[in-house]
Parts: C-alpha cells; sequence; structure tokens
C-alpha cells in the first residue's frame, strides 16, 4: 500500500500558517490519488513528542554497546520502569517511520532552525539502530522519500544577505541522509518572506512573496503526484 506520513511542526494554527497550508495542500493531492488508507497524520506541535529522557539515554547506549539489535528485542532490554516507559513512548514513532514511502514535514523557521516539537520528535526516533537492517546493515529507509516544506519570514535563497543564517536547510539535509534516506529522494520546498503582509518593514517584499508561495504551491503540487523514490533532488526556493 502506497503510504504517506503527513507531520506538522508549526505552533501556528492553520489560518496563520504557511507550513500547515502547504503540507494540507500537499496531503489533499497525494489522497485524491492514493485514498486515505495509507495517509497518517502526527501534528507535533498540539500532539508534542515527549523531550527524551536519562532514561531513553541509557537504554540508548546498553543497546547501541550490543551492535545491531532487532527492534522486537530492545523491550527485552530495558532496566526498569522507567526505561520500559521511554521504550513505549518511542517504539510507535520509529515504526510509524519505517512504514511510510513518503514523509512529509511541515517545518517554520524559528529563530533560524527548526521548531523543538520537531527536534523533540528527531530526537526521539533517532535510536540506535532503529533504521538499520540489523542482519544486512543496510539502510532501511534508502526508499523513502522526505519532503521539508519550510517557511520563512524573511528571504535566505542563495546570494541573499541573510544566506548564511539558514540553519535549518542544512541542518535536516545532514540529518535525513545520514539516517539513510538518498539524497535524490530529500526534496525542499521553501516559502520565502512569508511576513511581508504583516511587517511593516517588510510590505515592498509583498510581490516577492506572493511569488514564492505561487512557486511553492506549485512544487507541492508536482512532488505530491509523483512516485515514492523517483527523480532527483529537488531545491525550490
Amino acid at each position: 500500500m502506497t503510504s504517506l506520513l503527513h507531520m506538522d511542526a508549526s505552533a501556528s494554527g492553520c489560518g496563520d500558517s504557511i507550513t500547515r497550508e502547504l503540507t494540507a495542500f500537499y496531503a489533499d493531492t497525494w489522497r485524491c490519488l492514493h485514498g486515505s488508507d495509507g495517509y497518517r497524520y502526527r501534528d507535533l506541535a498540539a500532539d508534542p513528542v515527549p523531550l527524551v529522557s536519562p532514561a531513553f539515554v541509557s537504554l540508548g547506549i546498553r543497546v547501541e554497546r550490543h551492535g545491531a539489535v532487532p527492534l522486537q528485542k530492545v523491550a527485552e532490554m530495558t532496566a526498569g520502569p522507567a526505561e520500559e516507559r521511554e521504550w513505549t513512548l518511542t517504539l510507535p514513532l520509529i515504526e510509524e517511520m519505517r512504514a511510510a514511502e513518503t514523509v512529509l514535514i511541515g517545518v517554520p523557521m524559528y529563530n533560524f532552525s527548526v521548531p523543538a516539537s520537531l527536534k523533540a520528535w528527531i530526537d526521539r526516533v533517532t535510536f540506535p539502530g532503529a533504521f538499520v537492517d540489523p542482519g544486512t546493515g543496510d539502510r532501511l529507509l534508502r526508499e523513502t522519500t522526505v519532503v521539508v516544506v519550510t517557511a520563512r519570514g524573511g528571504c535566505y535563497a542563495p546570494g541573499t544577505p541573510r544566506e548564511d543564517f539558514d540553519f535549518q536547510t542544512p541542518y535536516l539535509r545532514a540529518y535525513f541522509t545520514e539516517l539513510g534516506v538518498a539524497p535524490q529522494n530529500l526534496h525542499f520546498v521553501h516559502a520565502e518572506m512569508t511576513r511581508a503582509s504583516d511587517v511593516p518593514a517588510l510590505a515592498h517584499f509583498k510581490p516577492l512573496a506572493a511569488d514564492s508561495l505561487a512557486a511553492a504551491r506549485t512544487a507541492v503540487s508536482e512532488l505530491a503526484r509523483r512516485p515514492a523514490g523517483s527523480g532527483t533532488a529537488t531545491r525550490m526556493r
């Protein structure tokens, strides 16, 4: 079954969030093509993933010391209720990620980086060996498509004065490729100058903002229609 894991990290509601608008457009387009059976939604802001605790770290270190441990064996290695609770919180998120053919994430830029809600999810799913086949060492996400839809209040495109302030894209690119996602299956869609309509100092950038949002909608539509794991790396500004 074709499957999509759709996650939003914006603290803003649907009416105020550009990333929520764009990921919803992607999801609607995708469901028109594939139906709703393979669709899974997670709102990381409304239903936050708990921060990892010392028990999570202790369990992770113990598992890592044993080399490649199948997920179904990790529960046997927990030591006490705290570690059991951490693994109960963690395993469903890992399984959800592994089951998805496409992962769609709405990521507003907060203080030049990603929201804490997304970082909490990243820290929890990145459990030792979770995305590696314990028998072969193969990366389990090598065929997974990841689409990152961002929104930035200013403009961080190449050649702009704030290009070097973008710690969002390089971080997520490094993270997902290290996790095993093939570079050609990792796509970024950026909506720039999203605050031009409500920050007086940015008002003269409204045309740029409108063009960027229109381009992002086109890119999202095109990506939603692609088969998972196909195409070359996409970077839309």
